[in-house]
């Protein structure tokens, strides 16, 4: 898909590990690593990345302006049980700093809305920070809705211990 904003073209693209911009977006993922306090790591980032879109727990895709990648989102498609189809979990989403505000993300979510809705999929969801307001303005914007009701709990698991089921 070719958007046109402000006289720029954002190109989006379906990213595979033999891509040659997969390099590009690797790189671009371990800054968006970095800008959630992570400590950089540029080839753990690359092999970790190849590794999720080569064995398809991740589809990619890639924003080129130009030839170069602007921005990227990734996606989690899960079955969706109780419809007997499929949810689609846009699982990170990132626009290089230069390149914000400048309908890169819309266009990223776009592809990943049209692709979801030929597959068929039964929703598209997403989580960001509570205070990550240019972000909930624009996916409220494109037609996305606070889920109440759920609670949304997480267990981190820690090889050195015991699991906390087993109780014996």
């Amino acid at each position: 898909m070719t958007v046109g904003h402000t006289h720029r073209v954002t190109t989006v693209v379906p990213l595979t590990p033999t891509h040659p911009a997969f390099d590009q977006v690797a790189a671009l993922f371990d800054d968006y690593r970095a800008h959630h306090g992570q400590e950089s790591a540029p080839d753990s980032t690359r092999s970790w990345l190849h590794e999720q879109v080569a064995q398809r727990r991740l589809t990619a895709a890639a924003a080129l302006r130009a030839g170069d990648v602007c921005g990227f989102v990734t996606v989690t498609i899960m079955p969706a049980s109780l419809v007997l189809g499929t949810a689609w979990s846009i699982h990170d989403l990132y626009v290089a700093p230069d390149h914000r505000r400048t309908g890169v993300a819309g266009a990223l979510l776009q592809h990943v809305i049209r692709h979801a809705r030929t597959a068929g999929a039964h929703r598209v969801s997403l989580r960001t920070e509570t205070g990550n307001i240019p972000a909930l303005t624009l996916y409220t914007e494109i037609g996305f809705q606070p889920v109440t009701g759920l609670e949304l709990l997480s267990l981190t698991l820690d090889t050195t211990r015991r699991d906390p089921v087993d109780r014996g």
